[in-house]
């Protein structure tokens, strides 16, 4: 692993060993492969602390990486040790003294329901916003992609506002360009880490993915979610480098995270979808499931221009489980004359009412129990007053979700 810092940033390059190989799993189990091997990461300083650089760089290769990585600079031994741990590599050479957690929390923000609402809960915290763009190197083939729109909205916010832009979503030839691993959208986030005085970094991500084993690999309640826990390989690794990792929304659902994000001051700058350019362009995935959401949120019908012959509609016309099944559930049960559109198939399947969905309009109070102390008390009194907690047999259903 080789870094090259310039005036505009930092360059990252990296060669792979005998024994890798360049189709690789992510942390979720989803397979990537590898387009090429290097990647820059822009507006970053060249002075941050090594441990800093060595988990930037590891977000980007660790679903190829098997036995060992070597950086161009000294790592601290808690750091090599929650590489060994956590993913059975050597890492080296070692030699630094290990970084300390600075007093800052800064959020990792996407414009999404889900950021927002994290932000929300922290109304102070700075953003540091992650930008895709071109690699120099690779072809984009996906121009539909428009980040640039989300830097525009994210710079209205108001809030203080670190913009990284970098292309190393690039380095994945399958399934498309994007994140090599989920923890890659920080990659910027750690280099000024140093910058900012972090010692926490704020991720939008909700009860689904860190509890119900996020909805792509798993469909069970996951207290040791490999990704988001603290304890998670994940967790360690970026508490060595100083910075931990906080879901301030970790535990409300997208119910949740819809309502809080739409009635908040920052409303009008709410994006999920990622190809439309004065709103959401209303004919993706994402944008149905949203739909489904807010639709069940506001009490009112489906909007959508999407039918049941459309590709994107075909999986809530087979048999469950799904993507995000939980919020399928709250959705059929609080979305007037749901049986009329696209969802119609799904509810055979289902026995969902608002009173055996209520559990999603609550917060689960270990999420907030994981947050670290500096920032739990914030969020604890923020979801007591906007969300409230779980009944004891609202956590049981938490718990005993997918068995």
């Amino acid at each position: 692993m080789t870094w090259e810092t310039l005036a505009t940033g930092a360059n990252l390059t990296f060669r792979l060993d005998p024994e890798d190989e360049i189709t690789g799993k992510a942390t979720d189990e989803h397979p990537v492969k590898l387009a090429i091997n290097s990647c820059s990461i822009g507006g970053v300083p060249d002075d941050a602390h090594p441990d800093l650089f060595a988990v930037a760089a590891w977000t980007v290769v660790a679903p190829w990486t098997r036995k060992r990585v070597i950086f161009d600079r000294a790592i601290s031994p808690q750091l090599a040790e929650a590489l060994h741990s956590g993913w059975g590599v050597e890492a080296g050479p070692v030699g630094a003294e290990a970084r300390q957690a600075g007093r800052t929390l800064a959020v990792s923000y996407s414009g999404g329901a889900d950021s927002v609402a994290a932000a929300t809960v922290y109304p102070e915290a700075p953003f540091v916003h992650f930008r895709r763009v071109a690699h120099t190197r690779v072809p984009n083939r996906w121009p539909h992609y428009r980040s640039d729109v989300l830097a525009k909205l994210a710079a209205k916010t108001g809030r203080e506002l670190s913009t990284v832009n970098s292309d190393l979503e690039f380095t994945l030839a399958e399934p498309r360009p994007g994140y090599p691993e989920h923890h890659a959208v920080a990659a910027g986030a750690l280099l000024l880490a140093d910058q900012l005085d972090l010692g926490g970094l704020g991720f939008g991500y909700e009860i689904g993915s860190r509890w119900l084993g996020g909805g792509r690999y798993l469909w069970r309640y996951t207290p040791d979610n490999p990704m988001w826990s603290p304890h998670g390989v994940w967790g360690r690794l970026f508490a060595a480098a100083g910075v931990h990792i906080v879901l301030p929304v970790g535990g409300v659902s997208e119910a949740v995270t819809m309502r809080l994000a739409l009635s908040s001051d920052l409303k009008d700058q709410v994006r999920w979808c990622l190809r439309g350019t004065d709103g959401p362009c209303r004919n993706c995935g994402k944008c149905l499931y949203k739909e489904l959401i807010q639709a069940a949120v506001e009490r009112r019908p489906l909007d959508t221009p999407i039918t049941a012959d459309r590709p994107i509609a075909r999986k809530y016309l087979r048999k469950p489980p799904f993507g995000g099944q939980e919020m399928i559930e709250y959705g059929l049960a609080r979305v007037p004359g749901i049986e009329n559109t696209l969802f119609a198939g799904a509810l055979g399947h289902f026995e969902a009412t608002e009173e055996s969905t209520s559990w999603l309009d609550h917060c689960y109070p270990r999420a907030i129990a994981e947050i670290p102390a500096q920032w739990r008390d914030q969020a604890a009194a923020f979801m007591s007053a906007q969300v409230g907690m779980m009944t004891e047999d609202e956590v049981r259903r938490v718990e005993t979700w997918g068995s």
